[in-house]
């Protein structure tokens, strides 16, 4: 006999969605909100009816229409490379038996802990030297592929494809490849449905990276563009009301790739379940 959920994991699950949601709300309160009106003691709880004034103004400000097709594009191509990539390089590892798989894996584990910003310099240097500084590409190149994914496609498709499955396209005569396409990628979908959404989001509020090598550029993600709002006039404060309007308009597209396929995502994570 199942048990029915209680008012302790009801109550758990309201408080985990009211937290989530907070940061959200909170940004929406102090973007709807005069300059002034920001900054003062004791800050406001409850939205104002400035925020159409200020999003004018974000748009007035920045080219946030440009630095939106950017991020768009710059998100999605990382998110195509790192799945197919990741997919490939995870069922490599996961089901293919080859000399030194094991050290190699560790390599790809190791480099996780290594930070990101430790490659920075080098990239910047190299990237100019090619020409390619305050451009597109340069952005997209060092995220095309990581490690996390890798790993977290290995971890999947160990258990997601039977070994028998494989030998069984094997012996019908399939390739390599052939037995990754028809065989792999299937049993691969939710994982890779996640994985794409996860590299998304994460290349879409990249920072640090897109400042560097974009500095100078007309070329702008939304995030550098975003950075631009801070700065204060002469003798004056930053417009946190501004700051917080724009950071909230950019948050949009994620909440809306996020409804969109918040329902077929979990459908394939059930999916993935009940098969394994």
């Amino acid at each position: 006999m199942s048990r029915r959920p209680g008012f302790l994991v009801y109550g758990l699950l309201t408080a985990f969605v009211l937290g989530s949601a907070f940061p959200l709300y909170w940004s929406f309160v102090i973007g709807s909100v005069t300059k002034e009106r920001a900054i003062q003691s004791p800050l406001p709880l409850w939205p104002g009816g400035h925020f159409l004034d200020n999003a004018r103004r974000v748009f007035d400000q920045i080219d946030f229409w440009a630095a939106l097709g950017n991020s768009v594009i710059i998100s999605a191509v990382s998110a195509v490379s790192v799945v197919f990539f990741a997919t490939l390089a995870g069922y490599s590892f996961a089901k293919l038996r080859f000399r030194g798989s094991n050290v190699a894996m560790a390599f790809v584990v190791a480099t996780m802990a290594v930070p990101t910003q430790l490659a920075f310099v080098p990239l910047l240097k190299q990237f100019s030297n090619l020409g390619l500084d305050g451009t597109r590409t340069a952005v997209v190149l060092p995220f095309l592929v990581t490690a996390f994914g890798v790993f977290f496609m290995r971890q999947y498709l160990l258990d997601a494809v039977p070994d028998e499955l494989i030998e069984a396209a094997r012996v019908d005569g399939c390739s390599q490849l052939r037995t990754f396409w028809t065989v792999a990628v299937p049993a691969a979908r939710p994982a890779m449905a996640i994985l794409a959404l996860f590299t998304f989001m994460q290349t879409w509020t990249e920072f640090m990276w897109p400042l560097l090598v974009l500095q100078g550029s007309d070329v702008q993600t939304l995030q550098t563009a975003l950075d631009q709002l801070k700065i204060a006039p002469a003798g004056g404060i930053a417009d946190i009301a501004l700051l917080q309007a724009g950071t909230l308009l950019a948050t949009i597209p994620l909440l809306v790739l996020f409804i969109a396929t918040g329902r077929q995502l979990v459908a394939g994570i059930m999916q993935g379940a009940v098969k394994g």
